[in-house]
């Protein structure tokens, strides 16, 4: 059973059912954030973790995109082109 006590635990939701949650929850979270009140961002963190975690749970060999992980990151930082010190 998920932390999360309010609506339908992840794990009882089929695959559609959980990433439509999952797509719903990412959508509404910047909102959420700026204006939400303490009681509802706690709600909205639960539920997003829950979600997440069962995804995870249930993906555990999912694709990752390498520019996604450290190394990628790293290397696009060095792929950079250097700034130049005044912007005339």
């Amino acid at each position: 059973m998920s932390p999360y006590r309010g609506g339908v635990d992840p794990a009882d939701l089929d695959e559609r059912q959980l990433v439509n949650e999952l797509e719903s929850v990412h959508r509404t979270r910047h909102e959420t954030l700026l204006h939400g009140s303490p009681a509802a961002l706690d709600a909205h963190n639960s539920r997003m973790v829950a979600l997440e975690g069962e995804y995870l749970r249930r993906h555990p060999q999912r694709i990752t995109a390498p520019g996604r992980t450290r190394a990628g990151a790293r290397a696009r930082v060095l792929q950079m082109p250097a700034q130049s010190a005044s912007a005339e």
